[in-house]
């Protein structure tokens, strides 16, 4: 039987969101940090009350009684709120006046997506949008955050601190654009939820578990913003599409100590099928209409990454796409990999004259893909790109990578050169 122990790390990370959403747009975003503190508040009481008395027969109802209840003595017992924020919230009901606190699922899932339309302000930059929604949508702790971003607590609180104040300043609020303005700020809550998955799928923290965290709870943002009829345009769905077939291949993609494990060298086997035809579902949901995204593109691109045959027909689908792409939205991590799929399509002698144009003097990825162009074609310039590469990365998992390129190209140099030794020894 499971303990309150047990339980409440996942209830926070569930609910602590959806109850700090519904109380902020009720109090308004100038006062976000009540609404925080109501549900770190509820949670704190819960470890205690559990801890002695044992579960409740439904811990979620549980949880919503005792927020309500704390967001009412709140509302009654602070001056500011008595003063300024209760008479707008009260309802004359039989002479009497009740404040209603709505926790029903409809009025979540609106304060969850008007909460992130007001996290994904432009006002704010992309890092400080990203640390909201892991902090207010997500429920992540400041110490997870701060992991995320290899980062400290202090840095991760100031951030914070500092987008709050910007997103008051602007008087920004808790609800749905207007029609006209949906489209437009869509591009931004579309970009954040991009960044936020790709903070967990390319991450440089070593915590495999947060790492696919910060996936799900992009993909479930995503999946609300689907869900609810003003904002299930394609693009959305295109973008959650491109997050099925990334996700499908989660468990291939790392070693148990967070080692990457390269795209030829993983057990297809791990892939995981149910995720690869949901992508196709919601890829195929969003062909409808004629807007091409670059969501559009990625997914399909990823969708063939879930190919699991090597063939030249793949690689030329691929590159084609990465070709659009780099039409639409042109990124040093697109060039780079179009570069490797012209290299598995049209063979490496095409791709490094084109490699080499792209300068990417400061990029370790672009040392490693010029790496691997060179190995069996020169590989004393190989390994020379490799060791800039080596010198360039940052994490550990990627210093690791690369050194083994270098083993490998050196033991394969080796045993060759032992080969023609025994030959010349035999002749």
């Amino acid at each position: 039987m499971q303990t309150g122990k047990e339980l409440i790390p996942h209830l926070f990370r569930t609910e602590y969101s959806k109850i700090t959403a519904v109380l902020t747009k009720l109090f308004g975003f100038e006062h976000v940090e009540v609404a925080e503190d109501i549900a770190s508040d509820t949670f704190l009481l819960a470890a205690e009350t559990w801890g002695i008395k044992g579960l409740p027969d439904n811990p979620v109802a549980w949880l919503y009684a005792v927020a309500k209840n704390r967001a009412k003595d709140y509302l009654k017992h602070d001056k500011i709120f008595s003063d300024k924020v209760t008479p707008g919230l009260q309802n004359a009901h039989n002479g009497l006046y009740e404040i209603n606190i709505d926790l029903s699922p409809k009025n979540i899932t609106d304060s969850q997506l008007q909460m992130m339309f007001a996290i994904c302000h432009p006002a704010i930059p992309a890092e400080a949008q990203i640390g909201l929604s892991l902090r207010i949508l997500c429920g992540f702790s400041i110490e997870e955050i701060a992991d995320a971003f290899l980062s400290n607590k202090e840095t991760i609180n100031k951030r914070l601190f500092r987008a709050k104040e910007k997103l008051r300043k602007e008087k920004v609020k808790l609800e749905f654009p207007a029609p006209g303005e949906i489209d437009k700020r869509l591009e931004t809550v579309l970009t954040t939820l991009y960044l936020l998955f790709n903070e967990g799928y390319y991450s440089v923290s070593q915590n495999t578990t947060l790492r696919k965290d910060l996936c799900l709870e992009a993909m479930r943002l995503n999946l609300l913003l689907v869900e609810n009829e003003q904002t299930n345009m394609p693009k959305v769905k295109a973008l959650l599409a491109l997050m099925c077939f990334h996700a499908s291949r989660f468990e291939a993609r790392t070693k148990q100590n967070g080692e990457l494990i390269a795209y030829n060298d993983q057990d297809t086997a791990l892939w995981d099928d149910e995720l690869i035809q949901q992508g196709k579902l919601y890829l195929n949901l969003a062909a409808e209409g004629t807007e091409i995204s670059k969501y559009h593109l990625e997914a399909a691109i990823a969708h063939w990454h879930t190919d699991k045959a090597d063939t030249t027909e793949k690689w030329q689908n691929i590159l084609q796409l990465y070709n659009r792409l780099l039409l639409i939205e042109y990124s040093p991590a697109a060039a780079l990999n179009r570069t490797y799929a012209l290299a598995k399509a049209d063979g490496k002698a095409i791709a490094i004259p084109e490699a080499e144009k792209l300068k990417l003097e400061k990029n370790h990825l672009y040392f490693s893909l010029l790496g691997y162009l060179y190995t069996d074609v020169d590989n004393e310039i190989a390994i020379s790109h490799l060791k800039t590469a080596l010198k360039l990365a940052k994490s550990k998992s990627d210093k690791t990578t690369i050194q083994k390129s270098i083993f490998k190209i050196l033991q394969g140099s080796n045993n060759r050169k032992n080969l023609r030794s025994n030959y010349v020894r035999k002749a």
